[in-house]
C-alpha cells in the first residue's frame, strides 16, 4: 500500500519567520515579546489586550511575489510565507510550470477577520462608499484561493471551517486526495490573524490565554522522501461524546498499537496545551505519565486557534525529520466541536 510522507514544513508564528525560528524556540524555552492590540472605544476609551504577534519579517522576501497578494491580508499572507516555505523554491516554480498537480486545503476558524471588521465598518458608516476590493478579502476561502492563483494550481482547492482541531480533519483529507491520485502532492495550511474582537473575547474565557497568530503548512506526497504519516485516527464529536476526557481517550485508544498506554521514550508528545487547568484537563489526565518527550506550544507561542494545531504538527514533524525522536503523536482538544490527532513516524 502507498504511503503518505511530509516532504515539506513551513511556519510562520510569533517565534520569527521559517521552521527554524520556530523549533529555536522550542529548544530554548523563549518566550516572544508580548504586544498591546488597543483599540478605542465610542466614548473614547482605549482598550488594550496582551497578544502575540508574528514579528516583521527581516526578509520581505519571504512573501512571495505575486499579483493576488498585493491586497491579501495578513491571514493570507502568513498562509503564502508558509506554503513557499514547505514547497521550496524548485517545487514552487515546478507547480507553476505545471510540472505537478499540487491541491491546496486550508483549516481556519476566524479567517480574514481584519478586511472583515475594515469592509463591514465602512458598510455601516455609509454603504455607498465601502470599497468592493474589499469584499473578496473577506471570504474564508480567500487564503487557499490566493494560494492556488500563486502556485497556478487546477488541482483540488477546500477550505475547512472549524475549531482547533480542524487541521487533522485537513491532513486526512490531503491523504484521502493523494490515495484516490486526485493530486501529486497536497498542501495543508492552516492561518490566522489576530484582531481585537477574538482577542478580546479570548479573555472573557481565561485572562491567561494569551491571543497568538501565524500560519503552518504541510505538504504531503506519496510514496516520496521524508517523515511518514502513520495514521490520523477518526475524531470524536462532542455531539457524540461531550465528555473531553473520554472524547480525547477515544481518539488515543484508536492509536494504541502504534503508540502503547502511555508512550515510549521514543515518541513526542506535541499536546494541545494552554496553561489553562480547565482547558488541559483532558490532555492532562489522558497522558498522565506520558513517558517520551511533551511539548506543549501554545503554553509558549501563545493561542492562535485554527494555527495551533498545524504549528504542532510542524514542531513534532520536523523533530521526527531531524532524527530526536522516532515518532511524534500530535492532539488538540478543540473548543466546541471535537478533538483530534496524528500521528507522525520516520
Amino acid at each position: 500500500m502507498s504511503r503518505i510522507h511530509v516532504s515539506g514544513l513551513g511556519a510562520v508564528s510569533s517565534a520569527g519567520w521559517g521552521v527554524p525560528a520556530l523549533m529555536e524556540a522550542v529548544a530554548t524555552g523563549r518566550r516572544p515579546e508580548v504586544s498591546l492590540l488597543e483599540r478605542e472605544t465610542a466614548g473614547g476609551e482605549v482598550r488594550a489586550t496582551e497578544v502575540l504577534r508574528v514579528p516583521k519579517p527581516a526578509d520581505r522576501g519571504v512573501i512571495p511575489r505575486s499579483p493576488r497578494l498585493r491586497r491579501a491580508s495578513t491571514v493570507g499572507k502568513h498562509a503564502a510565507a508558509a506554503a513557499a516555505e514547505a514547497l521550496g523554491p524548485e517545487r514552487l516554480a515546478a507547480a507553476q510550470a505545471g510540472g505537478f498537480r499540487l491541491g491546496v486545503i486550508s483549516t481556519l476558524m476566524n479567517g480574514c477577520v481584519n478586511y472583515s471588521n475594515r469592509f463591514f465598518g465602512e458598510v455601516l458608516e455609509d454603504p455607498s462608499t465601502a470599497s468592493p476590493i474589499l469584499f473578496p478579502e473577506t471570504v474564508y476561502n480567500a487564503p487557499s484561493s490566493h494560494l492556488s492563483a500563486m502556485t497556478a494550481s487546477t488541482a483540488p482547492n477546500d477550505t475547512l471551517v472549524g475549531d482547533g482541531a480542524e487541521y487533522f480533519t485537513g491532513i486526512d483529507l490531503a491523504a484521502e486526495w493523494l490515495l484516490r491520485d486526485d493530486c501529486d502532492a497536497v498542501l495543508v495550511v492552516a492561518a490566522e490573524e489576530l484582531d481585537w474582537l477574538s482577542a478580546e473575547a479570548m479573555g472573557f474565557y481565561a485572562r491567561a490565554l494569551v491571543p497568538s497568530e501565524g500560519a503552518a503548512a504541510v505538504l504531503l506526497e506519496k510514496d516520496a522522501s521524508g517523515p511518514v504519516l502513520l495514521a490520523v485516527p477518526d475524531g470524536v464529536s462532542y455531539a457524540g461524546e461531550a465528555d473531553r476526557c473520554r472524547a480525547l481517550g477515544r481518539v488515543v485508544d484508536g492509536l494504541a498499537d502504534l503508540v502503547g498506554p502511555a508512550g515510549d521514550t521514543g515518541i513526542l508528545l506535541s499536546d494541545g496545551r494552554t496553561g489553562v487547568a480547565r482547558f488541559d484537563r483532558a490532555e492532562d489526565e489522558v497522558f498522565a505519565g506520558w513517558a517520551g518527550p511533551r511539548v506543549s506550544l501554545r503554553t509558549q507561542l501563545g493561542e492562535s486557534l485554527g494555527a495551533a494545531a498545524g504549528l504542532q504538527t510542524v514542531v513534532a514533524v520536523e523533530s521526527v525529520r531531524r532524527g530526536e525522536v522516532a515518532k511524534a503523536l500530535v492532539t488538540s482538544v478543540g473548543g466546541n466541536e471535537g478533538v483530534g490527532a496524528a500521528l507522525f513516524g520516520a
